[in-house]
């Protein structure tokens, strides 16, 4: 799978070892930065990241930031982009099985690194199921410029 990877400065260490993890599993990994943990606003990374699903680059992506919830709510103004803030295993599931979240968000102040990547690791084996649609029609909806 081709998977996109951002975070900011809180999420820079996650970032690093989530993206070999991904690696080492065989995934195509488009690390849009940043390349440091310098101060960096984390909305340009979930802008960067989301675009590169919505043009196509990748499948799906992982943020990262200190909380998760900057940079989920970030990649949720991307339209077209569904970003779910995971923090356990079982949201990571439900993400993919409910909402078919292309993306996923963890706060790295809160969530440790191997939790992290079990997490990212529940969320790329699960299958949307397909009885959830008429919801994720009405999500989309809301993007419409009338909503």
């Amino acid at each position: 799978m081709r998977l996109t990877i951002g975070s900011d400065h809180a999420g820079f260490a996650h970032k690093q070892v989530i993206a070999e993890h991904l690696r080492q599993q065989g995934h195509t990994v488009i690390d849009v930065g940043p390349q440091n943990a310098d101060s960096v606003d984390y909305p340009d990374y979930a802008k960067a990241a989301c675009r590169a699903i919505i043009d196509g680059a990748a499948d799906g992506g992982v943020l990262i930031c200190g909380s998760g919830i900057g940079i989920a709510i970030s990649a949720n103004k991307i339209p077209g982009i569904r970003c779910a803030l995971i923090y356990n295993q079982d949201t990571a599931r439900l993400a993919k099985e409910h909402n078919n979240a292309q993306v996923v968000a963890i706060g790295a102040r809160f969530i440790p690194v191997d939790q992290a990547i079990a997490m990212v690791d529940t969320w790329l084996a699960a299958t949307f199921e397909a009885r959830h649609q008429r919801r994720l029609d009405k999500i989309h909806a809301l993007e419409a410029p009338t909503c």
